[in-house]
């Protein structure tokens, strides 16, 4: 009966050797993906990934001005803010103040209705913003303008009444100058534009006009339905 012969040693060894470097990479990423350092990894391909910066408000001497963070080309405008309807963005049709609401919102594409939703709106703004100087009612008699008037007469520049009638008055601007205003400031009144959407603006030029209204209106102007139940209107 033959003998069988037995599996070299040095197979063995092959093997072993195998096995022990095919745990290698699994250890490799393991320990690359768990353990913590504060050297940073090795990146074969860096892909500009890993690159010398400079941090805010820092110095670069390779600029005239010394300044590493640069400043926008001139003109330059951010992706989806072109803003190229005038009517919406800049109060104006064909060059001139318009006379009304734009008739939609560019943004979202939404119409731009004169609706119970737009004058609530424009009020929630017109509180926040306008009421400080103009009052509540529009008459200019807000917080900031009694406080003003506590000081000196010569150098206090009183809020304008949204109410004065007159040439180039808030009740005989076009609805377009007046959100030019609310963009733009005037005279002594700062520019709102940064602060305040420009729906919620042509929102607070509705409700400005509702105001204005309020203080002009006739007895032909309540509904007759309404004003045959006047008798329980409240008295005050």
């Amino acid at each position: 009966m033959a003998t069988q012969k037995k599996m070299p040693g040095w197979i063995h060894w092959i093997f072993a050797t195998l096995t022990v470097l095919a745990l290698v990479p699994p250890f490799v990423i393991y320990r690359a993906r768990y353990a913590k350092s504060t050297e940073p990894r090795v990146h074969p391909i860096p892909d500009m990934d890993n690159m010398d910066y400079y941090e805010a408000q820092s110095e670069n001497v390779a600029f005239a001005d010394k300044r590493a963070m640069r400043l926008p080309v001139a003109g330059t405008v951010a992706r989806g803010e072109l803003r190229e309807d005038d009517h919406f963005y800049r109060g104006k049709v064909n060059g001139a103040w318009a006379q009304k609401l734009p008739a939609a919102d560019p943004e979202t594409k939404k119409p731009l209705l004169l609706d119970q939703a737009l004058l609530e709106r424009g009020r929630a703004r017109y509180n926040i913003y306008c009421s400080p100087c103009h009052g509540y009612d529009g008459t200019g008699t807000g917080l900031v303008a009694l406080r003003g008037r506590l000081g000196s007469e010569a150098s206090f520049v009183a809020p304008t009444d949204l109410h004065k009638v007159g040439k180039d008055s808030p009740v005989e601007q076009p609805d377009g100058q007046m959100f030019n205003t609310i963009t733009n400031g005037l005279r002594t009144m700062p520019p709102y534009g940064p602060q305040i959407p420009p729906r919620d603006r042509w929102a607070i030029v509705a409700y400005v006009r509702a105001l204005q209204r309020s203080q002009a209106a006739r007895p032909e102007d309540v509904p007759q339905d309404e004003f045959a139940r006047k008798e329980r209107w409240p008295r005050y």
